[in-house]
């Protein structure tokens, strides 16, 4: 089955437009039992929640049983207030929590050999290929895996196998690939297709779950003022649909500004980003548009804690955000470890540092000034920076405030990636 669609409008793909495609996805099939795989409240932009609602009230009014585990990766688990803000009128007993650490199955393992090959000698131990134990239940007759294709720091294009193998997958698979995309580097991956975090999903995925019953439902959807407009959405059981997901994310979904960013300016809103953990992707996408010296100011005020669990929490706020070197020279350290046993939180503390290249300063309400300061970012008071840059009165792009100085403005930063375009 193959299904793609591209908005012919700029306001993207319309609520009807997007049914028919979802019906034509469906049409022949028998179904009885049906697992829907959707991203969590994080990826509220992604326009999975309308589609996963859709296709729950076909499925349903056809007398079909659905379960919905979203894809929560390492993040918390999805309220009942984010699933009816993201998911509609769903029932929230429908959802499903993805425990990360228990409620895996040992699929396989992708060898070192292979894994040193693609990352050029820079990590050279296998993965053990973990998903959660329903994937492979085999009273699902189809497995619906919906998500977005966008910019990731990690494997350079999101969702597809991400989607399985991380956002339902376990501890030695999300720990391994976080680190590599680390250690590779963010610039050589950012945006970019066929990354060696990508190649290890895509060597997963052929060898493990190529039997089963999986469908992906991918969107490429851009909201600078919130209003989410879908572009395209394709549909297929291979990796054409990713293909294809991933040539019109790039042509929407990154900006080239034409020179370095002296100071930029990102809102995150409360509603999205409660924790650096999440609103760290305003220094990931825009790290490849910083100026040399320039600055970076983070309007957060949802922010409550730097992870998204307490012993993630904990690690932070031990090791910091304090650059690359240093982060790697803390993890190969013997007696770290806590910091050796959560590969994911010592990728993250690398992610988060801009290496002293340009300064991060972090304006907050719920975490203390001196705390952020201890975790290797600037603080500022929130309050003071709010009234100067007032996300209700700024333009996405270049704006010139009232006594001349220039910043470059960012409302979310979920669904972009900016680059240098001198540089690129």
């Amino acid at each position: 089955m193959q299904e793609f669609v591209y908005a012919k409008a700029p306001t993207g793909l319309t609520r009807d437009e997007i049914r028919l495609s979802l019906v034509k996805s469906l049409a022949g099939r028998t179904l009885l039992n049906v697992l829907i795989i959707p991203p969590d409240f994080t990826r509220y932009h992604s326009n999975a929640g309308l589609i996963t609602n859709q296709y729950y009230h076909m499925l349903t009014e056809q007398g079909c049983t659905v379960d919905i585990l979203p894809a929560l990766g390492t993040h918390t688990p999805v309220t009942a207030e984010q699933a009816a803000a993201m998911f509609g009128d769903i029932p929230f007993q429908t959802f499903l929590p993805h425990q990360w650490r228990e409620d895996l199955v040992t699929l396989g393992t992708i060898p070192g050999g292979f894994i040193s090959g693609i990352t050029d000698g820079l990590w050279k131990e296998p993965i053990s290929a973990q998903i959660n134990k329903r994937i492979m239940n085999p009273r699902y007759d189809l497995i619906l895996s919906v998500g977005q294709v966008v910019p990731h720091e990690v494997i350079g294009m999101a969702n597809h196998a991400k989607n399985l193998f991380i956002g339902v997958g376990g501890v030695d698979m999300i720990n391994k690939t976080h680190m590599i995309g680390a250690v590779f580097g963010m610039e050589r991956v950012m945006g970019k297709d066929h990354t060696p975090v990508r190649r290890i999903l895509d060597y997963a995925m052929e060898r493990f779950l190529k039997q089963r019953p999986i469908l992906f439902v991918l969107t490429v959807c851009t909201a600078h003022n919130n209003d989410i407009h879908t572009h395209g959405l394709f549909i297929s059981e291979d990796r054409s649909c990713l293909n294809a997901a991933i040539r019109l994310s790039q042509e929407k979904n990154i900006d080239f500004v034409t020179k370095g960013l002296r100071k930029c300016v990102v809102y995150l809103t409360p509603e999205e980003y409660h924790t650096t953990w999440l609103g760290n992707k305003a220094i990931y996408r825009t790290r490849m548009a910083m100026a040399d010296g320039g600055e970076l100011l983070i309007l957060a005020p949802g922010i409550r804690r730097f992870g998204e669990d307490m012993q993630v929490d904990g690690l932070i706020r031990k090791y910091g955000y304090q650059g690359r070197l240093q982060t790697l020279d803390a993890f190969q350290n013997e007696d770290n470890t806590d910091l050796r046993q959560n590969m994911s939180a010592a990728a993250h503390l690398i992610h988060g540092s801009s290496d002293g290249r340009f300064s991060i300063t972090y304006a907050v309400k719920n975490i203390a000034k001196d705390a952020i300061e201890a975790a290797g970012y600037q603080a500022a008071d929130y309050d003071t920076m709010i009234k100067r840059y007032d996300p209700n009165s700024l333009s996405y792009g270049y704006n010139t405030l009232p006594d001349g100085e220039e910043i470059y403005f960012i409302p979310n930063p979920a669904l972009g990636l900016w680059i240098n375009q001198e540089r690129f």
